[in-house]
């Protein structure tokens, strides 16, 4: 048996390859390493992954794009491919503000392509990455998955949400077992460059000011990457038909409070600058994630402070 993990390059997927690797299970990593932050930072995640396994037995790279139906095609043809998780696509509430169609071509119809080949290829359960932006300012928190997200305030969590509904329809139409894990402010050590708790350590580090939108009111539940991956790992382990998952910690924090916990360890005042908050950009996520510990036995261990005390000490140590 393989899993197919599509962006397994990036911060979750590289991640995720290396406990899966680690495991013994077999894996084909899918990535088009696109340049919207740096690719090199990919190439070396994944190294660390494929690292895991020597051999060069249990895991292959194939880099291409999740949008080219014919490579898709031939993923499924040429390996036994029974369970994927999909975690390519375009990120970034903000980026895809003016980047609809790109968006749109990426999460969703990519994503509908990529579940069309699986259920042709009989894959016996399919994962698929969501995000909490798809709540936006719902007036009901924490957020729970029987909420009507209706009103994306993006073009990013519109192309998921769009995306999610497709996955309804191919498990009712074909019995598809897909799982869908709404991601809540994955953060941690090798994380994305452009999110708040590398670019709060840069920022601080250089002096540069860091714009704080609506006094630094607005709050973000965030869960560190080893939570996240064992939510997935679980996922992994559980057809069940149709299902959205909340996948966080249920406990948000505001920017500020967030901003003074990296003040703390590093030992250093940042410079903030106040602003009014984009319009893409929801008030609070806070996550409901009951559904997540009945059905998968997700209990999140690392909080906050720690989880930034381990993304800090990894930030060091790159310059040992």
């Amino acid at each position: 048996m393989t899993i197919l993990i599509t962006g397994g390059a990036g911060f979750v997927g590289s991640w995720l390859a290396l406990r899966l690797i680690e495991r013994g299970e077999s894996v084909v990593i899918l990535d088009n390493f696109d340049p919207y932050y740096d690719p090199l930072i990919k190439r070396a995640n994944l190294e660390l992954a494929l690292a895991a396994d020597p051999t060069g037995t249990r895991a292959r790279l194939i880099e291409g794009d999740i949008r080219d139906t014919a490579l898709i095609a031939r993923i499924f043809a040429d390996h036994d491919i029974k369970k994927v998780v999909h975690l390519a696509g375009m990120a970034s509430v903000r980026y895809s503000a003016e980047r609809g169609g790109l968006y749109s071509d990426v999460n969703t119809t990519a994503s509908v392509n990529l579940m069309d080949a699986a259920r042709k290829a009989s894959v016996e359960l399919f994962v698929m990455a969501s995000t909490s932006s798809v709540y936006g300012n719902t007036d009901r928190v924490p957020f729970r998955e029987d909420d009507l997200p209706d009103q994306p305030l993006a073009p990013y969590p519109a192309s998921k949400r769009a995306a999610e509904l497709f996955a309804y329809t191919y498990t009712h139409l074909f019995g598809l077992n897909v799982t869908i894990l709404r991601f809540f402010n994955c953060y941690g050590a090798r994380g994305r460059p452009d999110m708040m708790p590398l670019k709060t350590i840069d920022a601080i580090l250089h002096d540069q000011p860091i714009t704080i939108w609506d006094g630094g009111l607005l709050a973000r539940d965030w869960t560190y990457i080893d939570d996240t991956v064992d939510g997935i790992l679980a996922a992994l382990e559980r057809p069940m038909g149709y299902q959205i998952i909340n996948l966080g910690c249920g406990t948000p924090v505001t920017l500020l409070d967030f901003i003074h916990i990296y003040e703390t360890l590093i030992g250093k005042k940042a410079i903030l600058v106040d602003a009014p908050a984009p319009l893409t950009e929801p008030r609070i996520t806070y996550c409901d994630n009951t559904r997540a510990r009945e059905l998968l036995g997700f209990a999140p261990k690392i909080e906050l402070r720690e989880g930034l005390a381990r993304t800090w000490a990894w930030y060091q140590s790159r310059f040992d």
